[in-house]
């Protein structure tokens, strides 16, 4: 056998990766649940429009304030929602950024 070849695995650090890959894989679990809970809020129309969105990006809620319905078309209504819930959409993310780009961080890779 030449010098310095070893012919066994290094077993120890393949069962070392693989608990970490493991502990990893509970966390990202646990953060992936918490998301479902967690909530965003977003408002359009200076308040008038409300929507709440869970940081799994479900749409939770949509509010209209009944004096907005008074003074606005359709077509206003229409935008203020579209820009509610995509503000939403965007705190979404950024909470599901939050609390799961660390754990990307902890790959082993």
């Amino acid at each position: 056998m030449a010098k310095g070849f070893n012919k066994m695995p290094a077993i120890g650090g393949q069962a070392g990766m693989m608990a970490q890959l493991q502990k990893l894989q509970r966390q990202i679990e646990e953060a992936q649940e918490k998301l479902k809970t967690e909530t965003v809020t977003a408002t359009a129309g200076g308040g008038a429009i409300k929507v709440t969105m869970t940081g799994d990006q479900r749409c939770t809620g949509v509010e209209i304030d009944a004096d907005f319905l008074k003074e606005a078309d359709a077509e206003m209504l229409q935008d203020m929602l579209l820009t509610a819930v995509n503000l939403a959409l965007d705190k979404s993310r950024e909470l599901q950024e939050k609390m799961m780009g660390p754990l990307a961080g902890g790959l082993p890779f």
